[in-house]
């Protein structure tokens, strides 16, 4: 019965209490997400070929 009552209860809450975002809004988070992601891709792999290149330097001084 308790199970019962969670799904109308949920159920209910998704129909009429939940603020579900426009296709438009929708749209606009995802190219927002989508350019931070690639935002950060690009800095993460401008951190790499700076380390990298820092190291093959270091190496180089040793060996």
């Amino acid at each position: 019965m308790k199970i019962k009552t969670y799904i109308k209860e949920s159920y209910n809450e998704l129909v009429h209490k939940v603020t579900w975002p426009t296709w438009k809004e929708l749209q606009n988070s995802a190219v927002i997400v989508m350019v931070a992601s690639i935002i950060i891709a690009l800095v993460i792999f401008v951190m790499d070929l700076f380390f990298e290149n820092l190291m093959d330097f270091i190496y180089s001084l040793f060996y």
